[in-house]
């Protein structure tokens, strides 16, 4: 019974952490293609104007990048952010950038909703932009529908790390990890 009984907890605790994390999005080692957004709120010198689409993708080049798939703007949401936004500005000589595209609904109520969350938290250094296929993201990007965040690191157009996350699966011990992943971008 004993065994059991430590079965069951072991299928327990991996099927929740199983269900909190997610595979989503370009995995190590892809390339990161082009895609359509538009510029919602942030990053004013990006030389990406607020209103205007286009491919921010390649906008960064080679530089190293934090991309972020959001379907919601919450407080975790926002503790992550800020904690990239840390590392753009400490990293500025390295030419650290991050954008976040947020997707899950129409691209009208996304954009209002995406604009008083980055006033909301003061964020600045990081571009909000909302993708032409606002619902889920790049079709070929394949972001899966059961993830709520999804965290893309890549340098020189290839992914270096990816993290991802079910409704409330980001954690602070997963934000810390997803902070390493960037800063590990410009090591």
């Amino acid at each position: 019974m004993h065994k059991f009984c430590l079965t069951m907890a072991i299928l327990f605790l991996a099927t929740a952490t199983a269900s909190a994390e997610v595979t989503s999005g370009p995995q190590v080692g892809d390339s990161v293609g082009a895609f359509t957004v538009t510029k919602v709120a942030g990053n004013p010198d990006d030389g990406f104007a607020v209103g205007r689409s286009g491919c921010y993708r390649c906008k960064t080049g080679s530089k190293p990048v934090v991309m972020v798939f959001a379907r919601s703007a919450d407080e975790k949401l926002a503790k992550l952010l800020k904690k990239i936004e840390e590392e753009v500005e400490e990293h500025q000589d390295e030419k650290l950038m991050s954008f976040v595209n947020m997707i899950g609904a129409d691209a009208e109520s996304l954009k209002k909703a995406t604009e008083e969350f980055a006033a909301k938290h003061g964020i600045t250094r990081i571009a909000f932009v909302v993708p032409e296929d606002a619902k889920d993201g790049p079709a070929d990007f394949k972001i899966a529908p059961d993830a709520d965040v999804t965290v893309v690191c890549y340098k020189e157009g290839k992914v270096k790390a990816n993290h991802a996350f079910a409704k409330g699966g980001l954690s602070d011990d997963k934000i810390d990890a997803v902070v390493e992943a960037s800063c590990a971008l410009v090591e």
